[in-house]
């Protein structure tokens, strides 16, 4: 059989399963990349740029008229990528859920602060500020119920979820739709959120933005707290004039290994180069934090014009790079079938617009929880939820977590260990935890933490201080 007859058994099971023509022709790009190899093609050093001198949110702040800022923040539109399940913390819902700390009593997820930030936004301000988040089909059930049970919280005249697009897993061996017949689902997944711009042309949510007055897009993550919607950022982006506007923030050696943007000499173009598409002779280079000092955060402006234009032109499917995932069909069983998704990444459409410019933001902007060490901070006592639900800390520069992913890797594991709540992080430098230790309550870590493995189940009692050489001893020896 061809690579031709391999996509049309892709196709015909996209169509018997309901998908629609946009969703089979959006996989058909990233099959045919795939199926081609092309997909390895390497953004070079030689034919890069550095970006060096991008404005930074401060100097921006004291521009900005912060009164005239509202008109500009009136016509925004707030868009949450919230199709994630997080998988990798054991999670079987979506992960905006989850709960991240208290607030006056009440467990706060993820999805209960930011109905706060779009509430609390338009209450003060007085601005529309639409909310759509770009749910999957295995996020969307449970988001709903979440938004409809909120009291502040209505929106009739938007839509509040546009649905994420699914494609079938590809079985490596054949190049043709694996089949699971003991869980189906697990035979689909979704295409990467570079598939929002797909989805957003398809919904017909831009034509519906544009005749209520909206003119610009903000888009980020639903697990980044800190990419709440910004008046300074909304008056600075339409002051600009530009089409797209990424936020970047400046890398550490912790970041060394992620994509970061660069500037295509060729064509003048900012370029999201991702550390798989970096030649091994350019390895050394392209890690290199001071040559190329800024990452993408994956919080993106855009005019709704310039991309309703663009999608226009590429009749909905844009021209992304594809990312190839190898996989397993269940991921929870490394013995079962190796599969491949196909996914592209929303901040890599920098590069097709011309003029795009980067903003630089702190950390207070960026405060990503991809796994238990990220949430072992999030709701520790290092942050502050506000009454406008901004996640506060003093400098944003968190201490480095280590957590034995034995036995807290997943969230039912962590929580069971934390009963209470988690230690506090005010006087540590690092943390690392080897081995299974349960914490009671008021445990307080302190310098660079450490807890050895004691090669059985041990527990942290109460009001206890752990530090460089473990359990502070009860009496000190001089």
């Amino acid at each position: 059989m061809t690579v031709t007859d391999h996509f049309e058994r892709c196709a015909q099971v996209m169509r018997d399963q309901g998908m629609s023509d946009m969703a089979v022709a959006q996989f058909g790009h990233l099959y045919d990349v795939w199926a081609n190899g092309s997909e390895a093609t390497w953004i070079r050093e030689a034919d890069v740029e550095p970006l060096h001198d991008v404005p930074s949110f401060h100097d921006i702040y004291e521009t900005i008229d912060h009164d005239q800022a509202v008109h500009a923040f009136a016509k925004t539109a707030f868009i949450k990528l919230n199709g994630g399940l997080g998988t990798s913390m054991g999670l079987s819902c979506a992960k905006s859920l989850l709960p991240v700390r208290r607030h006056k009593a009440r467990q706060m997820r993820f999805i209960d602060i930011i109905l706060g930030q779009v509430v609390t936004a338009r209450e003060r301000l007085g601005v529309p500020l639409p909310l759509t988040l770009m749910n999957s089909f295995r996020t969307s059930a449970d988001t709903l119920k979440v938004l409809e049970s909120n009291m502040r919280f209505r929106q009739d005249d938007i839509p509040v979820e546009i649905l994420q697009h699914q494609e079938p897993k590809i079985d490596i061996e054949t190049g043709e739709p694996v089949v699971w017949p003991a869980c189906p689902d697990l035979a689909w997944c979704p295409p990467g959120h570079g598939d929002l711009y797909s989805t957003l042309w398809e919904s017909g949510l831009l034509d519906m933005l544009w005749n209520k007055g909206m003119r610009y897009l903000f888009i980020s993550n639903s697990d980044n707290l800190g990419a709440r919607p910004s008046r300074t950022l909304a008056q600075y982006f339409e002051n600009t004039g530009a089409p797209f506007m990424a936020e970047v923030a400046v890398r550490t050696e912790a970041d060394r290994k992620g994509g970061h943007v660069v500037r295509d000499r060729k064509t003048g173009r900012l370029m999201l180069r991702e550390m798989s598409q970096v030649h091994p002779d350019d390895r050394q280079d392209a890690q290199n934090i001071r040559r190329h000092p800024y990452f993408n955060t994956n919080s993106i402006w855009i005019r709704i014009d310039a991309l309703r234009d663009l999608l226009e032109r590429h009749h909905g499917v844009l021209p992304l790079p594809v990312i190839v995932n190898n996989k397993t069909v269940d991921p929870t069983d490394a013995s079962s079938k190796k599969v491949v998704q196909l996914e592209t990444a929303m901040g890599a459409a920098i590069s097709l617009f011309d003029e795009a410019i980067c903003v630089q933001v702190d950390r207070m902007r960026f405060l990503p929880v991809k796994t238990t060490n990220d949430l072992f901070i999030m709701r520790s006592d290092r942050f502050h939820l506000t009454d406008a639900f901004e996640m506060e800390d003093g400098n944003y520069i968190f201490p480095n977590v280590e957590l034995d992913p034995r036995f807290y890797k997943n969230i039912d594991d962590f929580n069971e260990r934390f009963p209470y709540n988690v230690p506090s992080l005010a006087a540590a430098n690092s943390v690392r935890i080897e081995g299974d230790w349960t914490f009671g309550q008021n445990v307080a870590f302190y310098g660079n933490a450490v807890l050895q493995d004691q090669g059985r189940p041990s527990y942290v009692p109460n009001g206890e201080f752990v530090g460089p050489q473990g359990i502070e001893p009860d009496e000190w020896m001089f």
